[in-house]
């Protein structure tokens, strides 16, 4: 099929890895299983291979499509040539295939087409010919008509124009190779509205700069300075070489009689109906491209902002702060139960009897609830929060530490029909105090409960297109989901709705089924669960977890399919059950010399068996475990306590095209610039060098304590020498 010989060729891999996944896909196959249980088949295409192929197939699909559609209108029309069928057929994009069906589209009345029922047309054939011997105004006498209302010379030939003009437009070649040298030699120019106006926007009050090197984030940037009108906003064309161009495409014979009007034409039509449209089209694509670059980034931070691992076993104390309406505090213990929730009042408007009493309160309940941990959002009066935080760990004996966490999407999740289903008899402060604890414990199962657009780890995420953004970071939380594991006897509803093959009706089922009959003690059991079936049952078996359950690979990422497979394997090596238990199974892999010969003794893939191997050395092992851990405080530092040359240990909060955002515990998060991430290399993007939830090494190199903003490098190498 010649779309899967496209796809090989721009993903870079073999045909019949396309030819197998393309086929798993229309089966109805999910990418995290796919990717996970059916290597063999595609030869191990990892999720970001599948889901780009999945993208670019519906694209293809598409474009199939609409050249079909396009062909049987033009063909209805009698005008369908051998030379554009084939122009059709190998059109590459959306674009090129709207240009060849311009001039057979259906049209709305133009200046042409009222020309045109003028009787007009001959007129403009005959300038088009190039060929006549007279002045034109005599020609143009013959198609005088009171009844038509062409009732001068002048009218004849400005119909006959307007008719020649259209036509020079909607010739495919003409703006394939208009589009293309814009593309290559045009220049975004953007300039203020109102000079004095103070905005974000300055920048871009007079600036410009080629077409074809404009960074993402400064398109969007100008897209929304002009939409918030700021700034106007256009492509500058080479103009005179299009012009050039044009004439030397129509004008074929130097007639004095035609060439002054033809080249009138061209201009016309290049000013009124070319320039315009394909200064929309190049905006779009340049928009379309930026944004697909911050989705991409967004996608990114978000994987490893959900792939944080979580602080396991610790009683935590989470923390809305807030000015005037009071801190919201909710305790949580080590299983996400909420124990305790209550409101104090240190932070201002307040009073010392006010801050006394909040300390009593906390004092109260760290010693009730042997809290360990305090989770502190990161929003309005965190600074002010902290200070009190340590003050308090000053004054008591219990060893207790406290993290900054991105509340991002917190209050959204507070307000939402979700958390009125889990916490009814809660307010939205308390709700949001204990979900603030809860992402710390565990960052995955907390943030699935929230749109992944409400959780800020992005730039100019709301200028994206919506839906795009959406079924991206849709993905990524699936991914990272699969990729984790879920323990089908504690799982909500909203975390198990990303699990493969389980739709958000059939989550509901699952808990219903757990509620009605207790915990699951197999996977099997989860085919009488109501709208559970077979090809469901395949997708998401392997990424559901029983731990403590009948059979002990239940507990770990190997599918169904592959029990009797994995069962052989541990009785050819001499396990047992206990083994695997006991986790005695650590060098599992250096037992086995031929991985090839072993799989084709066990009936499956060499693939299929190295996960299996993965599996059973560390059954129930979470993949979060190898990422980098908050950094837990007991002290705090002020924005004016920064000096220059400073070495500070922080997290990274985001990373956005031009540099990454780092938490070094004063509040406010300081910004390494790309230029400032690498001395020893050329750093292309951020993410080449940093992720969000990394923690870095970081010297300060400035501080602008009016602006809030601090400056920070990760090229700590000056400072030793």
């Amino acid at each position: 099929m010649e779309i899967n010989k496209q796809l090989a060729k721009e993903l870079e891999v073999q045909e019949w890895q396309v030819d197998a996944a393309v086929k798993l896909i229309d089966e109805g196959n999910t990418i995290p299983f796919i990717s996970r249980y059916r290597k063999e088949a595609t030869g191990s295409l990892n999720d970001e291979v599948l889901r780009k192929l999945f993208e670019r197939l519906t694209y293809l699909r598409n474009l199939e499509e609409k050249k079909q559609q396009v062909l049987s209108v033009i063909e209805e029309q009698g005008k369908l040539t051998p030379e554009l069928k084939k122009q059709i057929l190998a059109a590459e994009t959306l674009v090129v295939v709207d240009d060849l069906y311009r001039p057979y589209r259906p049209k709305r009345r133009t200046r042409a087409t009222i020309a045109k029922e003028k009787g007009l047309e001959p007129l403009a054939n005959l300038i088009r010919l190039q060929l006549t011997k007279r002045p034109l105004e005599e020609d143009a006498k013959a198609f005088l008509s009171k009844e038509k209302e062409v009732l001068t010379v002048e009218d004849a030939l400005n119909g006959a124009r307007d008719i020649l003009a259209e036509a020079i437009s909607d010739e495919a070649d003409y703006r394939i190779h208009i589009r293309d040298l814009t593309m290559k030699e045009g220049t975004l120019i953007s300039t203020a509205r109102d000079e004095k106006a103070q905005s974000v926007y300055e920048n871009y009050y007079s600036y410009e700069e080629p077409v074809s090197k404009v960074a993402g984030h400064r398109i969007l940037a100008i897209n929304r300075g002009e939409k918030e009108k700021f700034l106007t906003v256009k492509v500058g064309a080479p103009e005179e070489r299009i012009l050039r161009y044009l004439e030397k495409m129509v004008i074929s014979n130097e007639n004095p009689h035609t060439t002054p009007v033809l080249k009138e034409v061209i201009a016309d039509s290049y000013g009124r109906l070319i320039a315009p449209a394909i200064e929309r089209e190049i905006r779009n694509v340049l928009t379309e491209k930026a944004e697909d670059g911050a989705i991409t980034v967004f996608g990114k931070n978000l994987t490893q902002l959900l792939m944080q691992p979580p602080i396991a076993g610790q009683v935590v104390l989470g923390w809305d702060p807030a000015f005037r309406t009071g801190c919201k505090l909710a305790v949580v213990d080590p299983t996400g139960k909420v124990l305790d929730t209550t409101v104090i009042y240190p932070t201002a408007p307040t009073t010392e009897k006010k801050i006394h009493d909040a300390k009593e309160t906390l004092k109260k309940l760290i010693s009730k609830y042997h809290v360990t941990l305090f989770s502190v959002g990161n929003g309005t009066a965190s600074r002010e929060s902290e200070q009190i935080i340590v003050e308090l760990l000053k004054e008591i004996p219990e060893k207790v530490q406290y993290v900054i966490v991105n509340e991002a999407g917190a209050s959204v999740y507070s307000a939402s029909a979700l958390a009125t289903e889990e916490f009814p008899n809660f307010d939205v402060g308390q709700r949001s105090a204990a979900s603030i604890a809860r992402r710390l414990q565990d960052p995955l199962a907390e943030l699935v409960k929230i749109d992944p657009k409400s959780i800020g780890v992005g730039q100019y995420q709301h200028d994206c297109n919506q839906k795009k953004l959406g079924e991206t970071l849709t993905g990524v939380v699936e991914d990272c989901v699969n990729k984790v594991g879920v323990d089908l006897n504690t799982a909500s509803a909203s975390l198990l709705g990303y699990v493969s093959g389980i739709s958000k009706a059939i989550a509901k089922n699952i808990v219903a089924y757990r509620e009605e009959n207790g915990r699951f003690r197999t996977r099997k059991e989860l085919l009488k669960v109501a709208k559970l079936g077979p090809k469901a049952y395949e997708q998401c078996a392997g990424f559901l977890r029983i731990p403590g359950g009948e059979n002990l690979l239940d507990n770990t990422g190997v599918h169904p399919e592959s029990y009797e497979a994995a069962e052989k394997l541990l009785k050819s090596l001499g396990y047992s059950e206990e083994d695997v238990k006991a986790g005695n199974l650590k060098d599992l892999g250096r037992k086995i010399r031929d991985y090839k010969k072993t799989a084709e003794m066990l009936g499956i893939g060499e693939p299929t068996l190295r996960d299996i191997v993965k599996e059973l050395e560390k059954p129930g092992r979470d993949p979060r475990d190898e990422m980098p851990r908050p950094i837990l405080r007991s002290d705090v530092m002020d924005m004016k306590d920064l000096k220059p040359g400073m070495i500070l240990k922080g997290t990274v909060r985001n990373v956005i095209d031009f540099g990454a955002f780092v938490d070094i515990g004063v509040h406010q998060d300081g910004l390494v610039h790309i230029s400032q991430m690498s001395d020893k290399k050329f750093v292309k993007h951020p993410l080449d060098v940093v992720s969000v939830g990394d923690i870095v090494d970081v010297r300060v190199l400035d501080v602008d304590l009016n602006k809030k903003r601090i400056s920070l490098s990760m090229k700590l190498g000056e400072e030793k020498r």
